[in-house]
């Protein structure tokens, strides 16, 4: 079978997403499987190239998996005449002059999220790309999650009759970094450094509300830092001047309400480290990161509200796990696919730098209603 190279540039590879999702789970596994099947009956064969700031980082991970191609200048990596497609994973106040540079070098763009550090610069990326003719996207990995898209698929057969409220709740405790190391890198907890969770997770929220639920019309957020001292990697003390938690309200067209809490700075005691729980007439779901369970209006019991007696129902026993009902691969590969295809086809491919912007704007709104102290209405974003 015919085999086709698309070089894709693959910057910010020495970081724990771009690496381990994007490059080993994503872009080498496809490579495992003999590459992308394509219409034509040829395969479509990833040709990274590792760009990043450390040359003794890349060297290392491209001699573990046998690749050839690595650099520490973008410039020259987007000259190549053989990279048709750019893939961003840096660190967020990094992100947004790279993309511009692959947009000017006629190269297709795929990136992680936020897009840029301000909706003005997000806004004005998709327009560039659009005015170059490239094609773009913009990971969205959580609706490719097995617990989200059986809660999609509720939401899509009539499940739930009127949608009422979602709740959702994500977080845990990441640590200081004085008697245990932080599981984040520092630079998370810096706001000059394009830390904070609002910008990091609002537009995660974005994408989960807009694409189950509805286009998402207003937000009322608080935002704190509840962690204001932290130690870095080298154990040195700092102030973390970014968000560590944000508790936001989202207004969803049709009259549904979201309420979504994130934070750095919560003990888990739920089944997984997110979870979502939607409430309907007809029924409800709580969805997590793998499973989903469901209660029905026909098999509601009805708990009876008395505090001088104990609790006798086990109330998580009352609720019916929803079959997988097929395999679910990694989202990121299954993501890569698509957008591959997006490429190579001309194939359908919804998530672009226009969505990309979306989020960035919940979180920009999200953090002005912090600072005001009061609810946003989100107009409309225009090419």
């Amino acid at each position: 079978m015919d085999r086709r190279p698309v070089g894709i540039v693959l910057n910010g590879v020495t970081g724990r997403m771009g690496y381990r999702q994007h490059l080993v789970r994503s872009l080498l596994a496809i490579r495992e499987a003999g590459g992308l099947p394509l219409r034509d009956g040829t395969r479509l064969w990833p040709e990274p190239v590792l760009v990043g700031r450390d040359d003794g980082k890349l060297r290392a991970i491209a001699q573990r998996h046998g690749l050839t191609e690595w650099t520490t200048d973008l410039g020259a990596a987007l000259a190549r005449p053989d990279v048709e497609i750019y893939f961003d994973a840096q660190v967020t106040n990094a992100r947004e002059k790279a993309i511009r540079a692959a947009v000017a070098a006629g190269k297709h763009v795929y990136t992680e999220k936020p897009t840029a550090g301000d909706l003005a610069g997000a806004v004005e990326l998709a327009r560039l790309a659009d005015a170059a003719g490239v094609k773009h996207g913009v990971v969205q990995d959580k609706l490719f999650l097995p617990g989200l898209r059986k809660l999609d698929r509720l939401v899509k057969g009539g499940f739930f009759g009127r949608v009422l409220s979602v709740r959702g709740e994500f977080g845990y405790w990441v640590f200081e970094g004085d008697w245990q190391p932080a599981q984040r890198p520092s630079w998370n907890y810096r706001s000059a450094d394009g830390g904070g969770i609002v910008v990091d997770m609002f537009p995660h929220w974005h994408y989960v509300l807009e694409q189950i639920f509805g286009p998402v019309r207003a937000v009322t957020a608080h935002i704190t830092t509840h962690i204001p001292q932290r130690w870095d990697e080298a154990g040195q003390p700092y102030e973390a001047t970014a968000d560590d938690a944000a508790y936001g309200i989202f207004e969803i067209e049709g009259g549904i309400v979201a309420q979504v809490n994130s934070s750095w700075a919560v003990r888990v005691y739920r089944d997984e480290l997110v979870e979502f729980q939607v409430d309907g007439t007809e029924g409800s779901a709580v969805a997590g990161l793998r499973e989903c369970r469901v209660q029905h209006r026909s098999t509601t019991p009805k708990p009876v509200w008395n505090p001088d007696l104990p609790v006798t129902e086990r109330f998580r026993d009352q609720w019916q796990v929803v079959p997988d009902n097929e395999e679910f691969r990694n989202g990121f590969q299954e993501q890569w696919e698509l957008f591959l295809r997006h490429v190579a086809e001309d194939a359908p491919y919804a998530w672009d730098l226009w969505a990309g912007a979306r989020g960035v704007q919940l979180a920009e709104l999200g953090a002005r209603s912090a600072r005001e102290g009061r609810r946003m209405e989100i107009p409309e974003l225009t090419a």
